[in-house]
Parts: C-alpha cells; structure tokens; sequence
C-alpha cells in the first residue's frame, strides 16, 4: 500500500493539489463556507455545488451565490451541470472568467429533476452526446476539465470504462466514478471494482467515490482501486475534518485523536457565523439547521435539541440554544 505521505501529490492537467483528497460537490451543501472548512481540514481540493448550464439562470440570487470567487480559499473548482454542448461550454466560460481553476462536468446526479432534462447521470445512456459536450467545453477553455460520473445507468448498462477512455480522448485531465449505477441512487454498497476497471483502463487520473467513511475505508478503497484520489461527499456533512482523520490515518497507520467537544463546538459556530454572513440572517439561520443536525446527530439524546433548534427564528437563539447543547454533553461527560 503507498504512504500517501509517499503519494506524488495529485496533478490535474497545470493544477496540483496539496493532497489526494477531495470534498465531493453537493447540491445545497457544498457552498463557499463548507467548502472552505473542508480545505480547511484536510481537503486538497474542494468542488462548488452544480451551476447550471442555463444561462437565464445566472443573474439570480441562488447562482450568484455559488459563484466561485477570490474569498475561496484553495483551487477554485466549479461542476457545471446541463445536457446541450454550446451551453456547457458557455457554463464554462463564463466560471473561467470568473475566477473557476477548474472544470468538473456533472454526468453523476442522480436526481429525476436533473435527469428529466437528460444532464446529471442520464447523459450515460448517451455516449454520442457525452463526446460533443466534452469536446466543447476542453475546446471552450483554457484550465483543465474534469468529469464526474457513475458506473453506468443501471446494473445492466454499465459503462464506465466506455465513458472514461472518451472522456480521456476528449482531453479531460481526470474522471471521478461514484460506484453506483443511476438507478441504485445512494442505496446499496458502492462498486469499487468498476472503479478500478476504470484505472486500469485509462491513463489520467481516476478519483474514487462512494461510501467512503472512514480512515480505514478510505485505505481500503485506495488499495483495492489504485485509484488516484478519493472523493468524499455524505461522509463530510456534520464532520468536514474527516480528511485530516484521513490524512493522518494514510501518514501514519493509526487514528488521529478525536476532536473533543470544546474542538466540536467551536468549529459549528464558526460555520454557524460564516453562514448568517454569506447568506444573511434569513437564509443562513435555515441551512445552518441541516448542519446542526448533522453535526449533533451521534450525540445521545440529542433528538430534542434538532425538535427545539428546526423552530429557532433567529440566530442569536441559534447560538445561544448550541452553546446549552454543549454545556450540557460537557457536564454528562464530567458526571
């Protein structure tokens, strides 16, 4: 097994990244500061929510927001996400322009609204149309171009391999397979030995995903794979320090110390604040519910909290209700 101490750091076409793992883009989660608490803690690399491809959506407050922008800290990677090639490669024109490092292309979501518009994980079922709009958006800009992408539409159509060595002679500089089909949705157990066909297929970068949730999953993925870097998503929610548990696992061959909870709760309100920041008092005190619920989910009888915090209407209650929670997980620990 490589040391990932030993690992050469990841490049992806001029752009290298300062480990081997990335924080996965989520639609409604991965935003500007997610994304910079995960590069905080471990992540070489973060990857923005999808943008659409649609230009008519642009302008408007929700994809303004999931604009990159210089307050992003590390490489500034973007997912665009549609089905029509001269739109794609617009989509990625107009991020390049504004600051986008990187490219991803989203052939991996599995969502009916997404794929009832044939983007996301239906473009699999259309290998002619994947090549057209790889080839447009390399042809349409000048950083590199990664693609995301599932093991194949369901159990019977998997066509992974078929779509890497198309994605690689289209000039993508890298291919992330989620190791599900579209049809398993995130059900099921990940299928890793798609993953590593697609390595030993190709010769660019391949990016491992699913059902990584552990340091020691994450050793036995990069084993079995070979893959070149791992991408973690679901695992990350309520615990964006996961990579340098990772990090530290890969280095050194033990765990690193468990945060404890002065560690815990300093860090949700410092995401708490960099929400009602980035999105304002009315929006930021409703995202940060779903990561406080995620946050405190493991925690013992924590289940009345969630009920009390979902209905908190402002964000000084927010702040206030949190630091009780953790007073209280304090004190249990003591007695």
């Amino acid at each position: 097994m490589r040391n990932i101490a030993r690992f050469n750091l990841l490049s992806i076409g001029d752009v290298t990244l300062k480990n081997n793992l990335i924080a996965a883009p989520m639609a409604g989660v991965s935003d500007r500061p997610f994304r910079n608490l995960c590069y905080r803690f471990g992540a070489g690399m973060t990857v923005s929510e999808m943008f659409l491809a649609n230009s008519d959506v642009w302008h408007t407050d929700k994809s303004s927001l999931r604009m990159i922008s210089s307050d992003d800290v590390g490489i500034r990677a973007v997912q665009i996400v549609g089905s029509d090639p001269d739109e794609m490669a617009r989509a990625a024109e107009f991020n390049v322009k504004h600051g986008a490092q990187l490219i991803d292309i989203n052939m991996g979501c599995p969502a009916k609204k997404v794929n009832k518009k044939l983007a996301g994980s239906a473009l699999m079922q259309n290998p002619a149309l994947i090549k057209t709009i790889l080839q447009k958006v390399v042809g349409a800009v000048d950083v590199p171009v990664t693609l995301k992408t599932r093991t194949g539409w369901d159990k019977n159509h998997r066509n992974c391999i078929e779509i890497a060595q198309i994605a690689q002679d289209c000039g993508v500089k890298a291919i992330t397979i989620h190791g599900r089909t579209r049809a398993c949705l995130f059900n099921g157990v990940a299928e890793y030995e798609s993953i590593k066909a697609v390595k030993e297929n190709v010769t660019i970068p391949v990016i491992a995903n699913g059902d990584i949730c552990t340091p020691e999953q994450a050793k036995e993925v990069f084993k079995y794979t070979q893959a070149d870097a791992i991408m973690i998503g679901r695992a990350a929610q309520g615990r964006p320090w996961i990579f340098e548990e990772i990090a530290f696992y890969l280095a050194h061959g033990q765990l690193k110390k468990n945060k404890s909870i002065d560690e815990v709760e300093q860090i949700v309100l410092t995401h708490l604040e960099e929400l009602y920041q980035f999105y304002g008092e009315y929006k930021g005190l409703r995202i940060a519910r779903k990561h406080v619920n995620w946050y405190t989910k493991n925690y013992a009888d924590s289940d009345q909290f969630r009920r009390l915090f979902s209905v908190l209407s402002n964000t000084s209650e927010q702040v206030t209700t949190l630091k009780a929670f953790f007073s209280q997980i304090r004190n249990k620990q003591k007695s």
